[in-house]
């Protein structure tokens, strides 16, 4: 856990209950916010990951109701919070947050997790005990945990493009405590939780009047408090500049707020396969703009093993996006200057930018489940019996039918009302958020992602669809944009954060997904069909999924995970 918390680091045990913390230090750089978290008036103990963008307003309110601070920083507030209002605290947090408190009078553990997840917690039960950490690996450390494969979240991940919905894990053992969820665990064994947070994907009647320039007037006013919030911190704060539209506008904010000499992150790739590996023009041309101090970090094709290799070890779960390999050499440069970074992550599923959107805004509410299936899932319940072994398959369809439950929940108007829900409170959890949180942590570099402000995916939710999906996609942000941004980032065509290495599979990389899927460890497992392993080796960059990723990296990446990990 050190990698993630550099800086310090404490123990605390009492009677059953045993607390661990590793710390980096951003706000309160003093040792009175070191962790994990005593406070004897209130009788609890608690240990925070994550950061409180308004502990200074509940320092404030929890003062003006008779509670005393030892410290200056957002981790007692934590505390204090709950002392204050109980399970209920939760709902005082503006920010991204895994917390454990213990109460010292009765013995009851308390859980908590952001609302959107940006936080990771794990959790691995065993008769009469329950451990729980930010990473997975970390359980697997302390050892007696169930390693076996589980064979509903192998059919998630092979069919709903590599995610794998919380509570489950690849792991039997190893389960995520859901984003939004406060769980209590009571002396006697008890376990409760509690869903805190449900925003509706509806229309709001207090806004039926709005013209399109009220609404883009409210997202950026929303947004513009999103990136301010998000300048908390007792060290200096950066952003990840990619070029595109997202992380741009984040700069562009930060600037005409009033942020001068702002440090920007971008990186770039050789061209591979006739793929184009940078986007350098596009930040260089916000760069400028807003006189940044740009930083252009370039990879060469050569490069791509050892951090490949790197980026498998921070990954707490197989993820398959190529942005891992991207977002950790980006880190493991940007750690050199600063600890804290803001990115753009999250505004494509919020706001509607990507290309599986429109048919789903054409589709009747019945026709959900299909219309997002055939745009997103990377495999049917055939294609699933043809790539895995009969003891790894799953019976039925379990990612068809996770999709169709969560499709079909009352609180979103429409067809696309329901797949923007379940992108922003699943897909974007269990893939690219997860993927910025490991690869960021792996070099105690924390990123904050401003299009996750809670308050603005609550009312972007309410807006309605046709004003997202203009314009090609995110119509309304375009259009924010156009105020502050210059036109060449806005009008471009939309753009990814390239590898192109692990798209078109060749030379170093080729060898090391086969060597994977042809070690003793995989062998001995036996997850794959041999015939279907060697049909995709012959032909390695001819099977793309739907979305267009690599069918042979998919099933490497997850080999290559489970071996990294000592996973047998």
């Amino acid at each position: 856990m050190s990698d993630r918390g550099p800086d310090d680091g404490g123990l605390w045990s009492n009677g059953r209950v045993a607390f661990g913390h590793r710390r980096l230090k951003i706000i309160d750089l003093s040792p009175a916010s070191g962790q994990p978290v005593v406070d004897p008036t209130a009788g609890l103990t608690g240990i925070f990951n994550g950061c409180i963008y308004n502990y200074r307003e509940l320092r404030t309110e929890l003062q003006a109701r008779g509670h005393h601070f030892f410290s200056h920083g957002d981790s007692e507030v934590v505390i204090k919070s709950y002392a204050e209002w109980g399970a209920n605290f939760v709902d005082h947090l503006v920010g991204m947050f895994a917390v454990a408190i213990t109460e010292r009078d009765t013995g009851r553990v308390v859980l908590a997790r952001d609302r959107l997840g940006i936080k990771p917690l794990y959790l691995a039960d065993r008769p009469g005990a329950v451990r729980f950490a930010s990473t997975l690996p970390a359980l697997l450390a302390g050892g007696g945990v169930d390693t076996t494969i589980d064979p509903i979240a192998l059919s998630h991940y092979l069919s709903f493009h590599s995610v794998v919905p919380a509570p489950r894990t690849i792991l039997r053992g190893v389960r995520k405590l859901p984003p939004a969820t406060v769980r209590t665990y009571e002396p006697d064994g008890q376990v409760h939780d509690r869903v805190y947070w449900d925003p509706p994907f509806a229309r709001d009647p207090e806004r039926a009047d709005w013209s399109e320039r009220d609404w883009q007037d409210a997202l950026l006013a929303s947004l513009t408090t999103a990136v301010q919030r998000r300048m908390v911190a007792d060290v200096p704060v950066g952003v990840l500049l990619s070029g595109g539209l997202d992380s741009s506008l984040v700069v562009a904010l930060l600037a005409t707020e009033g942020q001068r000499g702002l440090s920007t992150f971008s990186i770039g790739f050789d061209t591979v396969g006739g793929r184009a590996g940078d986007e350098f023009r596009y930040s260089d041309v916000v760069a400028s703009a807003f006189d940044t101090d740009h930083h252009q970090i370039k990879v060469t094709a050569a490069d791509l093993v050892p951090p490949l290799e790197a980026a498998v070890g921070a990954m707490a779960e197989p993820m398959v996006s190529h942005d891992c390999v991207a977002f950790y050499l980006l880190s493991q440069a940007v750690a050199q200057h600063l600890k804290v970074v803001q990115s753009g992550q999250g505004a494509d599923e919020i706001l509607g930018g990507y290309h599986w959107y429109p048919p789903l805004a054409a589709a009747d509410r019945d026709q959900t489940t299909a219309t997002y299936a055939k745009a997103f899932f990377d495999r049917d319940a055939a294609g699933l019996a043809r790539v895995l072994s009969p003891d790894h398959l799953a019976p039925g369809t379990p990612a068809w039918d996770f999709a169709a439950a969560h499709l079909g929940r009352a609180g979103a108007h429409t067809a696309i009302d329901a797949g923007l829900r379940i992108d922003t409170t699943v897909m974007l959890i269990d893939d690219p958020v997860k993927r910025v949180d490991n690869m960021t942590m792996a070099h105690g570099l924390e990123a904050r992602v401003p299009f996750l402000d809670h308050e603005f995916v609550e009312l972007a939710a309410t807006c309605p669809p046709h004003l997202k999906l203009a314009q090609g996609g995110k119509g309304v942000l375009k259009e924010i944009a156009r105020r502050v941004l210059p036109w060449e980032v806005i009008d471009r065509p939309k753009g990814y954060f390239p590898v192109p290495g692990l798209t078109h599979l060749e030379g170093k990389l080729f060898d090391r997904v086969r060597d994977a899927l042809h070690a003793p460890e995989a062998r001995q497992r036996g997850l794959f069909r041999p015939d279907y392993i060697d049909a995709l080796l012959r032909s390695p960059n001819d099977e793309l999924t739907p979305l267009g990723g690599n069918k042979l990296w998919q099933l490497g990446l997850l080999e290559m995970w489970l071996q990294t990990h000592g996973i047998h």
